[in-house]
């Protein structure tokens, strides 16, 4: 009998065939797909973003990374909304469903905020709801000679039942070219009363030819988190 680590991963291949992979510290580009930045973030995680020739234009993924390997993939569309996740250690998939006011990128960058109200579905069916705002805050950050612009944001998931799930809210960072969002900082609380600050932010890019880039070992941060594992 197939173990259950493999079983997961033989699903996930079967629902995603844009499945990234790494070998030898080295994030593997999947057939037919492109890659043009390689992140090094804060909380020792790395991202690889790539689009992929099969997908409709303007649809991009996104891979995560830390210490173990990959552990997020995410599909969006130009307006980045969110049209698949994948959790790659339980190989859980999430697909966008209705849109009560569907996310828009171009709305934010034109207008200076967006609003948004979807819903999204789980391959086991379980439904969540997703409410809340990007805002530019007119603050531009230039990171590795990249040039990013702040937002603030404040998002919430709701469960079937209309019982919040998480709320999330803080700051993060845009680019328009790219038509992306990176972590800043940010405040959670679960609906057990569980509270986190988070810090993600972004600190090197890679695009192609430059050090680092499709590298799938993250960097900053790996220190201290192994010191709180062993502590």
């Amino acid at each position: 009998m197939a173990n259950a680590s493999r079983l997961v991963l033989t699903g996930v291949l079967a629902l995603c065939p844009a499945l990234p992979a790494h070998a030898g510290g080295r994030f593997a580009v999947p057939q037919g797909c492109e890659a043009y930045a390689t992140v090094q973030m804060r909380s020792c995680q790395v991202s690889q973003h790539y689009r992929c020739q099969a997908d409709a234009a303007g649809d991009q993924w996104a891979v995560y990374m830390d210490g173990q390997g990959p552990y997020y993939l995410s599909r969006i569309d130009r307006e980045t909304r969110w049209l698949q996740s994948l959790d790659l250690t339980t190989g859980e998939e999430d697909r966008l469903a209705e849109e009560t006011d569907p996310a828009s990128f171009t709305t934010l960058i034109t207008t200076g905020r967006d609003d948004y109200d979807f819903t999204t579905e789980s391959a086991a069916g379980e439904v969540r709801r997703y409410t809340g705002y990007d805002e530019l805050t007119g603050e531009t950050v230039a990171i590795d000679g990249v040039t990013l612009e702040r937002t603030r944001f404040d998002l919430t998931a709701w469960d079937a039942g209309g019982q919040m799930i998480w709320h999330r809210k803080g700051r993060q960072l845009v680019h328009r070219e790219w038509r992306l969002f990176w972590a800043d900082t940010e405040e959670f609380e679960n609906s057990f009363g569980d509270r986190e600050s988070l810090v993600d932010t972004p600190v090197q890019f890679a695009a192609p030819g430059e050090k680092g880039f499709l590298s799938a070992d993250p960097v900053y941060d790996c220190d201290e988190l192994m010191t709180e594992l062993r502590s």
